[in-house]
């Protein structure tokens, strides 16, 4: 194995009734857990959102209400995947946008936490943007010389995610081989939380999505306390939310110029 691991991590994928963290629900949950020593652990479980698939999604990962009527809820079975998910880095195929939102937000639903600001996150997807754009089933078709032929199925798509990641590393001798390390070479230096939510600009935090986007914390803090407010209580921002709430104290990060 090419990555160098201090500690485990999950890798892991999500199939779920849709993308909308606070209103759709997870209906699978598929991981692999790599020991520093190599040992992998696979699991794999269903869940009943208790609501109805959309027939968009069914379309999508192929399972329907009917597969997953007699499965528990997520919520019986969080603890359990909080203390299984607890300390552990972070590994798959465009988590950082999806799949860490939505598993944080059903954890939190069960009075349970994801928390990610202490772990190093590896998105498989963001190296390969920066390396080769494309999808899941054109990264294993690039790097593995194979079809995908098990898209869309959660432990098929964890597994092709970590084939695809051991890949990338032995093809780029310039990619680092630690979980950290591979972090913060994917990171954009002027992002200030992992989706980019905030940017730094001109050495202040901005909101960088949305009805203000380019105004900086400083503006809303003086102007629209409310979205601030609006941003916590949705979660938009979990890995720099204090960033937010500095900014309602009227405190404000500032970045220093390294080109000067």
């Amino acid at each position: 194995m090419n990555l160098k691991l201090k500690k485990p991590i999950i890798y892991f994928d999500l199939e779920t009734t849709g993308t909308d963290p606070q209103r759709d629900r997870i209906i699978e949950l598929a991981t692999v857990k790599v020991w520093p020593d190599g040992t992998r652990e696979e699991k794999q479980r269903r869940f009943n959102p208790e609501q109805l698939i959309p027939k968009e999604a069914t379309a999508v990962h192929g399972i329907t209400n009917e597969d997953v009527k007699n499965e528990p809820s997520f919520h019986k079975v969080a603890k359990s995947i909080e203390t299984y998910f607890q300390d552990c880095d972070l590994g798959g195929y465009n988590i950082i946008n999806f799949d860490i939102p939505l598993l944080a937000a059903e954890l939190e639903r069960s009075g349970r936490k994801l928390d990610v600001s202490k772990v190093s996150v590896i998105d498989a997807y963001k190296i390969f943007i920066q390396k080769e754009p494309r999808t899941l089933t054109g990264a294993v078709r690039f790097y593995c010389g194979k079809e995908h032929g098990s898209a869309h199925e959660a432990l098929g798509d964890v597994n092709a995610t970590i084939e695809v990641l051991e890949a990338q590393l032995k093809r780029y001798s310039d990619i680092p081989h630690t979980p950290y390390e591979i972090d913060q070479s994917t990171r954009d230096p002027e992002e200030v939380d992992r989706r980019g939510k905030l940017k730094w600009i001109d050495g202040e935090i901005a909101v960088n999505f949305g009805r203000h986007k380019g105004h900086t914390l400083k503006y809303l803090s003086k102007h629209e306390k409310d979205y601030i407010r609006w941003m916590i209580e949705n979660k938009i921002v979990e890995d720099a939310v204090h960033h937010l709430h500095d900014a309602l104290l009227n405190h404000f990060a500032t970045k220093k110029d390294d080109s000067k």
